[in-house]
């Protein structure tokens, strides 16, 4: 029985293009500045974004991370909400990597406003670590993929600046926000300080994500990976994965959002589902009532669907490039026989 594997965006295998490409790549040595593929993704990313720079990684925790040690350090404190990835799913790591502290904010669907972050930086106080970054997430993973638009991170933005704080974002899934709201990538550019953009998920590519910023941040940013154990040699190969990405994977990714939606309207018809949160991008999450999100993933399994426990009564479901219309009706078949 064929698997239906809807864990993560990050399950995707490059395409036989994407393989091509990768093979074709000339290649150097990155931690001499010398692979030309990786440079030529680090400065086609940047112009889209028109931003300055930018700094090829192995992970997007790695690019999160970094701009968090560039714009915190020991008593420095984040903003963020209480669901944000970097909070979440990033092992501690503004602690371990930054010594910093973090104040947690709650909001709809995983977003926060400038009222609220207006409310939470620290008086200058002995007492109180300085409030230095506020970090945003666009989409918002646990919000279930939700996206922020640009009139509220503006004002976000504006509060930032008048403070003197630094504002990242942390994209991994940006693009799915950009073919939804059609907003051009540089509008997204000029609001933040460090932006964290994801290849590896829904734009199908095997590993990697960019992290980008100013030419001072990204030459201090290109230090602080090297103390993470992040400099790669001939990394070229996985850098035309990304710049086929680019060209090739962006706008089919509003395809996985309308196999979201529909993959919404199967669950809902579902037992046990009593809710399905909003569906924006590619990201389902469903509510469950009378079963365990245990125990329905391991009935769901037997059926060869795979998703994740996403809270005590909430399971997750993500699309992506390897998720067919045909992987969709064969979903819709086996859910309603659960």
């Amino acid at each position: 029985m064929l698997t239906l594997d809807l864990r993560s965006d990050t399950l995707t295998k490059p395409s036989v293009g994407m393989r091509e490409a990768m093979y074709a790549a000339p290649l150097g040595d990155d931690v001499f500045g010398e692979d030309p593929t990786v440079n030529a993704l680090e400065e086609k990313i940047a112009s889209l974004f028109g931003k300055e720079a930018a700094l090829f990684c192995p992970s997007g925790t790695m690019t999160n991370q970094i701009a968090i040690r560039l714009h915190t350090g020991p008593q420095k404190e984040v903003i963020c909400h209480q669901y944000s990835h970097i909070y979440l799913y990033e092992g501690g790591g503004i602690m371990a990597n930054s010594m910093a502290s973090v104040k947690l904010l709650t909001g709809d669907l995983g977003k926060i406003t400038a009222s609220q972050v207006a409310e939470s930086i620290n008086p200058d106080d002995v007492h109180a670590p300085e409030t230095t970054l506020v970090s945003l997430e666009n989409t918002m993973n646990k919000g279930g993929g939700s996206i922020y638009t640009l009139d509220e991170v503006r004002p976000i933005q504006a509060l930032c600046q008048e403070k003197g704080l630094k504002l990242h974002l942390d994209g991994a899934r940006l693009f799915n926000a950009l073919v939804e709201t059609g907003d051009a990538p540089a509008e997204w550019g000029q609001l933040f300080d460090t932006i964290s953009i994801c290849l590896s998920k829904g734009l199908g590519c095997p590993i990697g994500s960019v992290l980008l910023g100013s030419k001072a941040d990204i030459k201090r940013a290109r230090k602080v990976r090297k103390v993470f154990g992040g400099g790669m040699r001939q990394a070229g190969f996985l850098a035309a994965a990304g710049i086929y990405a680019l060209d090739h994977q962006v706008a089919r990714l509003k395809e996985d959002h309308r196999r979201a939606r529909s993959l919404g309207e199967f669950l809902m018809k579902a037992p046990y589902v009593v809710e399905i949160l909003p569906v924006a991008t590619n990201i389902v999450i469903a509510r469950l009532e009378g079963i365990s999100p245990e125990a329905y993933l391991q009935e769901l399994s037997s059926k060869g669907i795979k998703g994740v426990k996403f809270g005590k009564d909430l399971v997750r479901f993500v699309t992506h490039l390897d998720f067919g219309d045909d992987h969709l009706e064969e979903f819709g078949k086996r859910i309603s026989r659960s």
